[in-house]
């Protein structure tokens, strides 16, 4: 057992590898200081950062961390207290405040005078730390002293991947995004995401050295006072840890609610005549929104739909479903529409596959829907006012299949007006071209609803 021991250990033995220990410890101080050209790259780095923060460029937000010095003090901190140097530690937290404090300003300052300040998912993903930024804080600091600490690393590419990964100028750039915009959650969630990448690498450096590197004390501190150090770090990382555990805990939960709403929509509303255009679940409030177009389902459909939500987890939780574009706000049709951007999109990459013509078809046809859905959530008032019979409307997507020698399918745009009382066919026919040349558009599909002959 002990031979096989012997042999492992050769595997994680540093041996020749190991860099002198003094000189470990004299180019980790040199890293500490900030001032002249490291404050003009950590400047310029927050630009660049802030910058591809701002367009939502995860090339650019990466070689702002790779240009930004702000590793240096942190892993001085960590060095500091692992071999109890006092007047290393107070120069890496001096100069640690000094970078955090450019940092906001400079960032504060450009999204102050930035054209455009719109959240764009890298800078939410700064806002919400969990359990898992711990993790890659702790694996991030063992990694960069290990690297620090050998021959063969110290100038590979570990150094730039711990940056990277532990993702320090992100969160500052979002800090002051969160100021100039007076944007609370953002500057604090983007603060203690900063934290705790700090006191997560300072922590695992301190463990490094003084248990893994086994580097020597620099001050004799007695057992009494090594205890309270010790003590204090634990505190200030369980203090750190424990808001990320809360989180996580919230982040897994609604993620596990959104499944099952999603499930349930999948599941349980596939209609003919009715699609699903969006699903939003918001499990803080314990409700599935759901937004359809086509036909109107009626209120013994709702009731049942609401009654199966038990079997899917669901207990509790309201259905609230929005049909055709009534009752939606602005904010919520422009996001309806830049998702059929996004299928005119990807129907156009998909449909490379089969030919030209197709894709232009494809193409045309949601760029028609996105215009057509726009205009129609306005002119419901102007239908009313001329035909009071009027109740709502419904725009929806389908297909038209008809058979010319082989069975043929087109996409076609179908209006569903939904009448209070009965009219007659003079009447519909009139509102049908009203319709038409309302949409400037011939070939969409005018259909009838009421509560008296439940005919299309």
């Amino acid at each position: 057992m002990n031979k096989i021991t012997k042999e492992i250990g050769k595997f994680f033995n540093f041996g020749d590898d190991r860099m002198p220990e003094q000189d470990v410890v004299a180019a980790i101080a040199s890293d500490v200081d900030f001032h002249g050209a490291k404050l003009w790259l950590l400047i310029i780095a927050i630009f660049v950062a802030s910058l591809g923060l701002n367009t939502n460029s995860t090339a650019v937000i990466i070689g702002a961390m790779l240009i930004s010095p702000l590793m240096g003090p942190i892993i001085g901190m960590g060095m500091g207290v692992g071999i109890y140097d006092f007047t290393l530690f107070k120069q890496s937290i001096r100069n640690y405040l000094i970078a955090t404090i450019f940092s906001v300003i400079t960032a504060t300052l450009y999204f102050l005078v930035s054209p455009t300040v719109h959240a764009q998912s890298e800078l939410l993903a700064r806002t919400s730390p969990t359990i898992y930024d711990v993790g890659i804080a702790l694996c991030g600091g063992l990694a960069g002293m290990i690297a620090l600490s050998s021959r063969s690393q110290r100038y590979g590419n570990v150094i730039p991947g711990v940056a990277i990964a532990t993702a320090l100028m992100p969160p500052l750039c979002t800090v002051g995004y969160g100021i100039a915009t007076r944007n609370g959650h953002f500057a604090f969630g983007a603060m203690y995401l900063y934290l705790i990448n700090t006191v997560f690498i300072v922590f695992s450096t301190t463990i490094c050295v003084a248990f893994v590197l086994r580097f020597k004390k620099r001050t004799l501190v007695d057992k009494m006072r090594q205890k309270r150090l010790r003590k204090t770090i634990l505190i200030i990382a369980l203090a750190t840890l424990i808001p990320s555990v809360y989180l996580t805990l919230r982040m897994v939960q609604s993620t596990i609610f959104e499944q099952r709403a999603n499930q349930f929509v999948q599941t349980e509303m596939d209609f003919e005549q009715s699609t699903v255009v969006r699903v939003k679940a918001d499990m803080n409030h314990k409700n599935v929104q759901v937004v359809l177009f086509g036909n109107t389902l009626d209120s013994v459909t709702i009731s049942n739909l609401q009654q199966k939500l038990p079997f899917y987890n669901l207990a509790g939780t309201t259905l609230d479903i929005v049909q055709g574009n009534s009752g939606l706000r602005d904010t919520d049709v422009k996001s309806i529409l830049a998702d059929f951007e996004k299928k005119a999109l990807k129907a156009s990459t998909d449909s490379n596959q089969t030919n030209k013509e197709r894709t232009e078809e494809t193409e045309g046809h949601y760029t028609k829907y996105a215009s057509i859905l726009e205009v129609s959530s306005k002119f419901l008032p102007e239908i009313q006012n001329i035909y009071p019979s009027v109740g709502s409307i419904a725009v929806s997507d389908g297909k038209m299949i008809y058979y010319d020698s082989i069975s043929v399918s087109k996409p076609v745009i179908c209006v569903n007006v939904l009448l209070n009382n009965e009219l007659n066919s003079v009447e519909k026919n009139k509102i049908k071209k009203w319709i038409k040349y309302r949409l400037e558009d011939e070939d969409i599909l005018v259909s009838f609803n009421s509560s008296i002959d439940k005919q299309h």
